[in-house]
């Protein structure tokens, strides 16, 4: 689910990786990868998910420590 966009010589995108307090279930840190990567919210979640099971420590870290060094986007 991609879509090809037009971006004007003009105006600077700036796009960084932020937690996505509208769409967040536990903390926001998986809808934000899939916003900042353009990528369905679902398949994070089940990779997420999936990563969790094989391996619960590490992935249980990662997400702890998203969660705390992520910033939420401002203008929500």
């Amino acid at each position: 689910m991609s879509y090809e966009r037009e971006y004007s010589r003009y105006k600077r995108v700036n796009k960084t990786l932020t937690k996505d307090i509208i769409h967040k279930k536990l903390t926001g840190v998986c809808a934000g990868i899939a916003k900042h990567y353009e990528l369905p919210r679902i398949a994070v979640r089940i990779a997420a998910i999936a990563a969790l099971f094989c391996l619960p420590v590490v992935t249980g870290v990662a997400y702890v420590v998203a969660s705390i060094l992520l910033p939420s986007r401002p203008g929500y």
